[in-house]
């Protein structure tokens, strides 16, 4: 019997570009303006200018577009500070002057936080923590294309709205080691044997080295690898090459020597140390801050006991282990707890314990969750602590510490922490990521009636 071909399932029409006046700014800093029965986020709009909008995703009750075109510019629009802003999505507030883009988070962490129910008139608002708006990010996956049209090889971030990579010279935002150094990637993938199978880099930067990671999808010919030892050798970086998974990370060149690249914190003594493919904060002088204003807020005597919930590969760990008598971190990785034991024992750091397990899960049967804690430091991903914070024991905690990547789930987990007997004395917001919407956090907390 002959095979019946199936149908493809008709290809559906995209939307005309069309203008439209934005009414506000979300809480991620898109236009918002109701078309029709939804509610529209437009990337790259104010409120009350006239776009006209790409419409590039669409849902039952939203839809998503980019703005093709500022009609009419609202006077709030700023000059971005990176000339490819219009067309790279790296940065999506270029356009909204850094001043403006200061006071919209603040707004925004305030509104989440009214929404919860929680009063902040006897809150001290915390000054925002800032740092370089340009310059700063030492991590990023950056895509990469072979375009035969052009001849050439791009490197750099996706453009708005599309998957089509950015034609950009050079990234301000990125560290100038890497930034200022694109072309220098784009002529060594150009030179390889089978450019159009190298998908993406990921470059990290240390205090001293920059690391580069290679993802490719065919085995690289010997001329090939000399192409990227001559690029290392040429810039000083260290070469990765990632033929499958992330476990698949070698290290091309140097041949020999330590791997590791490093960050150091000065004012705590510190030096961490972390593999290319290890979760670090981007924003090195903002780290820096963000520490500072933490150890002043938990106010360590030397005396306290310390549970790090969240602990990465240490950040806040050592730096408290620095002024208390005992420190715990739990992470979910194994690779990032060895890395926390590993860094204590760089820095001679003995009062340093770590654990792995995933805080979603139930606490009940891990002993250090019933021990008793002096001070709790939670530094969480963007789904926030809710199941951990809702088990933990909290009779003994004097001081809650919350780092937050995500407002909306600190709003929610602030409610709790609330509810369990703790009152909210300290926040404010921290400019981790200029010129884009995410937004970083801190609270302090203590038991009604402590002091502090």
């Amino acid at each position: 019997m002959k095979q019946r071909t199936p149908k493809r399932a008709p290809r559906r029409k995209q939307t005309p570009d069309f203008p439209i006046r934005v009414t506000k700014l979300s809480h991620e800093g898109r236009g918002l303006v109701r078309w029709g029965e939804r509610m529209l986020f437009i990337d790259g709009a104010l409120p009350d200018e006239l776009v006209s909008v790409r419409v590039t995703k669409k849902s039952s009750k939203t839809a998503e577009g980019v703005a093709k075109e500022i009609l009419v510019p609202s006077p709030a629009r700023g000059q971005p500070e990176c000339p490819h802003a219009a067309v790279c999505g790296g940065c999506s507030l270029q356009h909204l002057p850094h001043q403006s883009q200061i006071n919209h988070k603040s707004n925004t962490l305030d509104e989440l936080m009214t929404r919860e129910g929680i009063a902040l008139d006897q809150v001290t608002r915390l000054p925002p923590l800032l740092g370089p708006t340009l310059g700063y990010r030492r991590r990023a996956r950056l895509g990469v294309r072979w375009v035969h049209a052009k001849g050439r090889v791009l490197v750099g971030f996706r453009e708005r709205g599309s998957n089509f990579i950015a034609d950009i010279d050079g990234c301000p935002v990125l560290d100038p080691r890497i930034g200022q150094s694109l072309d220098q990637l784009e002529t060594t993938i150009a030179a390889l044997s089978a450019p159009d199978r190298i998908p993406q880099v990921e470059v990290a930067a240390g205090d001293d080295t920059v690391a580069v990671v290679v993802r490719h999808l065919e085995p690289l010919s010997a001329a090939d690898l000399e192409q990227w030892i001559h690029l290392a050798k040429s810039t000083g970086w260290h070469v990765y090459l990632q033929p499958k998974g992330p476990d698949t990370v070698a290290r091309l060149w140097p041949a020999d020597g330590p791997e590791r690249l490093t960050y150091r914190i000065g004012e705590f003594g510190l030096e961490y140390q972390f593999a290319v493919t290890d979760f670090t904060q981007i924003n090195a002088a903002m780290n820096r801050a963000m520490m500072m204003q933490a150890m002043e807020l938990l106010d360590l005597q030397g005396s306290e006991r310390v549970l790090d919930l969240f602990c990465g590969l240490g950040n806040f760990t050592l730096a408290a282990a620095t002024r208390s008598r005992e420190v715990v971190g739990v992470e979910v990785s194994e690779t990032m707890v060895h890395r926390v034991l590993q860094n204590a024992r760089h820095n001679s750091l003995d009062n340093i314990q770590a654990v792995a397990f995933d805080l979603t899960k139930s606490i009940a049967e891990q002993s250090w969750a019933k021990e008793p804690w002096d001070t709790l430091i939670v530094d969480p991903p963007r789904s926030g602590a809710k199941e951990v914070l809702e088990e933990l024991p909290l009779k003994n905690i004097q001081r809650v510490l919350y780092v937050s990547c995500n407002p909306a789930t600190l709003a929610r987990d602030a409610k709790l922490l609330i509810e369990r007997g703790f009152k909210m004395t300290h926040l404010g917001m921290m400019d981790m990521f200029p010129h884009t919407a995410h937004m970083e956090s801190m609270a302090l907390f203590v038991q009604r009636g402590a002091r502090g």
